[in-house]
């Protein structure tokens, strides 16, 4: 039985290994939605310890830790990173089959040489090892980013932030990675939350226009979105809690939006027809202004009201949603694409059930000389993990070509994140290498090497258009 981390993970066949040695391993990576902060990023500062690393932001260790009964303390709590650290440590052997336990495991192995398993028994050895690497190398985010071979890196931004950390980075434009920003204007999609009165004003503010109806509202964004532009982005994303299409005169939606921007909470079908309307009306200005559209679907936010209620939001409370249907969804794809402005999509399903059957409806709306218009974005949240992305392109592979995907996101708040690609290469050269050992495919080496390079890093230089600065 093996005790040490080996450079055979996941490669079952010798054709699966050769391909990801000698084709996807060295290959940059593109890193188009994540939750970094532009703020880190640009101060660099030196992290503190490993416990700082693993646990500042992520909610998929909190969750894990809480399911085996941890004190909130060492987890969201005051306890030092030193006190949490050895909390999730005691539990990680426990983690066989979970993401985690490889994820970590690979951490260890890219940023610190240490290819034994953490336990309780080492754990306070390696710690001290990881804080003298730490100082020593003076590991930092930018760091972790080099030393992954990152190349491009697109932060989740609202429409109102005057982006000053991302001008600092178009300033110093020798920087390696390149960090552009991606325009994500959820908080004037949900016209029935709180907040959503006050931030109109200040989208108002940002944008320098009056916001009086919906049509200004969607002006007031295009003007942002071209803010946005000028740094050489063109990615964008929408975080999807629920959507039912509703159709709706342009009159109803403006009375709609003036409804809640009154402060008044719009009704049930109200707030379907606005987000209907809204996200219409967004696909517009992304066609115009050759931005990719990102739907996230699915998400079950702060489904533990009580959690939330005690150590925040965005705290591993959160969990995956059926509610809204591939109709729903193919309903918005239509009517941009009746109205000549469908813009390059890519459909993230939370729902692991309906990855196949989004995989068709992105088959169904390609075309217009556009090599995948449409298509299934990567595996992500509670997908990202070996078994995720294999069942990705087993299932939804066979329904929408793989070959076309713009390949793996991080998704996450860790700079220690950038090992999930080397997970997604893995799987990918070993299900390839499978197919060919059983003969299902025989078209040589030249078109695997292609195919791998695309996946891995081509397809998405393309789809976004990343260039030169």
């Amino acid at each position: 039985m093996p005790d040490r981390f080996s450079e055979e993970l996941l490669l079952t066949n010798r054709t699966g290994g050769r391909l990801y040695r000698e084709y996807a391993q060295h290959l940059p990576i593109i890193d188009f939605h994540c939750h970094l902060l532009p703020r880190e990023i640009r101060e660099n500062r030196v992290f503190s310890d490993l416990g700082e690393i693993w646990l500042g932001r992520d909610h998929y260790k909190w969750r894990a830790m809480r399911a085996f009964g941890i004190d909130e303390k060492y987890i969201t709590g005051d306890a030092d990173y030193h006190g949490k650290y050895l909390a999730f440590a005691k539990i990680l052997p426990e983690l066989i089959g979970n993401p985690l336990y490889i994820w970590c495991a690979l951490e260890l192995k890219r940023y610190f040489d240490i290819d034994e398993p953490l336990s309780a028994a080492n754990a306070e050895d390696i710690y001290r090892r990881t804080r003298d690497a730490i100082a020593r190398e003076g590991i930092t985010p930018r760091w972790c980013m080099e030393r992954s071979n990152v190349e491009i890196v697109c932060t989740t931004d609202d429409p109102i932030d005057p982006l000053e950390h991302h001008l600092a980075f178009r300033e110093d434009g020798s920087a390696r990675p390149r960090v552009l920003p991606a325009f994500r204007p959820d908080k004037s999609l949900y016209c029935e939350k709180a907040h959503f009165p006050g931030y109109v004003g200040e989208l108002a503010e940002a944008a320098g226009l009056p916001i009086a109806g919906f049509a200004d509202l969607i002006a007031a964004l295009e003007r942002r979105l071209q803010f946005f532009k000028t740094f050489g982005t063109a990615v964008s994303d929408h975080g999807i809690e629920e959507f039912v299409w509703r159709e709706a005169a342009p009159e109803e939606v403006d009375g709609i939006f003036k409804k809640a921007r009154s402060g008044a909470r719009p009704t049930g079908e109200e707030i379907a027809k606005y987000r209907s309307a809204f996200l219409a009306a967004l696909g517009g200005l992304y066609h115009r202004h050759g931005f990719v559209m990102q739907l996230h679907i699915g998400t079950y936010q702060d489904a533990n009201r009580r959690g939330v209620r005690e150590v925040g939001a965005a705290r591993g409370f959160d969990c995956a949603d059926d509610s809204t249907s591939v109709k729903s969804v193919g309903g918005l794809l239509n009517r941009l694409n009746e109205a000549g402005t469908l813009p390059k999509t890519l459909l993230y399903p939370l729902d692991p059930g309906k990855m196949e059957t989004f995989a068709v409806l992105a088959g169904g709306f390609c075309g217009g000389g556009e090599r995948g218009l449409v298509q299934l974005g990567a595996p992500w949240w509670f997908n990202d993990q070996t078994y995720g992305i294999r069942r990705q392109f087993e299932a939804a592979g066979s329904l929408y070509p793989p070959a076309l995907s713009v390949g793996m996101i991080t998704d996450s708040r860790s700079f220690f994140s950038y090992p999930r690609h080397e997970l997604y290469r893995r799987v990918l050269c070993d299900w390839l290498g499978s197919l060919v050992e059983r003969g299902e495919y025989f078209s040589g080496e030249g078109a695997l090497k292609a195919i791998i390079e695309n996946m891995c890093h081509g397809n998405a230089k393309a789809y976004f258009g990343f260039g030169g600065r």
